[in-house]
Parts: C-alpha cells; sequence; structure tokens
C-alpha cells in the first residue's frame, strides 16, 4: 500500500479527553467546570492506562464541558472510556423528580438538538426518549448502561453520532458545537461517584 492511499484509509479521531496526554493532577486547559447545584468534586488522577477524570457528587449536579467543532458525516462516531463507582440511589432519568445519573456525556449540536448518553440506575439499557424541559432546547437520552451489575469495571463505548440524531430527530445532523460529562445527584438526594478516561470523535468505531 503507498503512502498516499495509507494515509486515505487510515483512522482519522479527534480526542476530547486524551489520557496519555492529560496530567494527575490539572484539568485540561480546554475543559471548564459548569456547575449548577452544590459544590463539585473532580480530580484528574492517575490510573494504570493513563490520567483519568473522577467525578464524585453529593447532592450536586455539575459538568465538564469543552467547545468543539465537528463534522459528523466525517467523524460520526462518539467513543469512550467510563466506569461507575456509585449510583444515586433510586436515580431514574424517566421522572423529573428521579432524574439523577452517575456518568452522563452529553453531545450539542448547533441547532440546539443534544444527545444525552447515560449510565442510569434504574432505566434498562436500550431506552431511548426525549428528555427535553427546557424551552428552546431538545434533548433525546439513550441509556447505555443500567444498575450496579457492571460497577467498578472499566467499559468502552461506541456511538454512532449520525444515526443516533437522525433516530432521535428525524434528520441528519448539523455540526457539533460541544461536549459535556456531568454528573447529578441533587433530585435524589443521594451521592454517586464515576470516572472517564479517552473521549473521542472518530471516523470508526472501536
Amino acid at each position: 500500500m503507498t503512502g498516499l492511499l495509507a494515509a486515505s484509509v487510515a483512522p482519522l479521531a479527534f480526542l476530547v479527553f486524551d489520557t496519555r496526554a492529560a496530567r494527575a493532577g490539572r484539568l485540561p486547559d480546554e475543559w471548564r467546570i459548569k456547575v449548577n447545584r452544590g459544590t463539585p468534586e473532580v480530580a484528574v488522577i492517575n490510573e494504570p492506562q493513563g490520567a483519568v477524570i473522577h467525578l464524585k457528587s453529593s447532592r450536586s449536579s455539575f459538568a465538564l464541558e469543552r467547545a468543539v467543532d465537528i463534522d459528523p458525516e466525517r467523524l460520526p462516531y462518539l467513543t469512550w472510556r467510563w466506569k461507575v463507582a456509585g449510583l444515586p440511589k433510586g436515580g431514574d432519568f424517566r421522572q423529573a423528580t428521579t432524574d439523577d445519573q452517575a456518568a452522563q456525556i452529553l453531545v450539542a449540536f448547533t441547532n440546539r438538538r443534544i444527545l444525552n448518553y447515560l449510565w442510569d440506575s434504574t432505566a434498562p439499557k436500550g431506552t431511548i426518549q426525549s428528555v427535553t424541559s427546557l424551552p428552546l432546547l431538545h434533548i433525546f437520552a439513550v441509556v447505555c448502561r443500567s444498575g450496579p451489575a457492571e460497577m467498578n469495571e472499566w467499559l468502552s463505548e461506541s456511538r454512532n453520532l449520525t444515526d443516533d440524531y437522525q433516530k432521535a430527530f428525524g434528520h441528519r445532523p448539523p455540526r457539533l458545537k460541544g461536549i459535556r460529562l456531568q454528573i447529578n445527584t441533587q433530585h435524589t438526594g443521594s451521592s454517586a461517584e464515576s470516572y472517564f478516561g479517552d473521549v473521542a470523535f472518530r471516523n470508526t468505531p472501536l
């Protein structure tokens, strides 16, 4: 295979959090803490695979977010690694009064549409539904993991954003403008704990 041909078929990726490049004790400059309620507990710590993000919530709601400019037609896959060490007691995104999760990844598009991938305490894996609660904003949730069975394990995820967006909103997606890693326990008045490793947009799944 020639060098030119190899370059044309090589996997493409845009890493928004890279465990090999991150440093323990320091949040990468591109990320910002967004607090909705309570006191955020955020740390970058060392794990065997490299530096990872550690989130803890006690009756709080906060997120890490960063701006991106991604063409989902070119990089349609969102991939990430995560681990949950504690689930909010009674959390269930299907009811506003229990809408707490140990770990969520939200992807925002330029037209105020959001895909929300979450690890829920109660809702079954594979559950998908609209969860819009804010005016002029449409959020569609997808349960990737559920309950305690896989807690304390590093798990890898791959989602085709273009396909998920088409199913959720009925048309092809525009560009992406932001990504958020979130944890919240304010509704259930409980606590939760999670970790995030590599997070990336790719042209192929993991």
